[in-house]
């Protein structure tokens, strides 16, 4: 299975995509948004785990963006932050 982990944090990325790799993932990485988006635009991929906090454009655009080009692979969001919930409800009234 191929997927797409884009985080910021280099440290982080390379363990997760150390275990996904040992545990028979294919992984594409990448450390901002918009590298995530172009990729997510231009190739297929069965998952893709997104940091909600990365520079050039936040996981939860990326996410809009991905569901606006009618893409509906999941999407594992990844944060530190401690209050998501709101976030997460007020992108989803948006693509309403």
């Amino acid at each position: 299975m191929r997927l797409l982990l884009a985080e910021d944090n280099r440290e982080l990325a390379h363990w997760l995509e150390k275990a996904l790799v040992q545990n028979g993932f294919a992984v594409d990485c990448v450390f901002d948004g918009l590298a995530a988006d172009h990729l997510l635009h231009s190739e297929m991929y069965a998952l893709a785990v997104l940091d909600i906090n990365m520079p050039g454009m936040d996981g939860l655009e990326v996410v809009q963006r991905l569901r606006k080009r009618g893409q509906t692979l999941p999407v594992l969001l990844l944060t530190a932050r401690s209050a998501v919930a709101g976030s997460c409800k007020r992108s989803q009234r948006r693509r309403r």
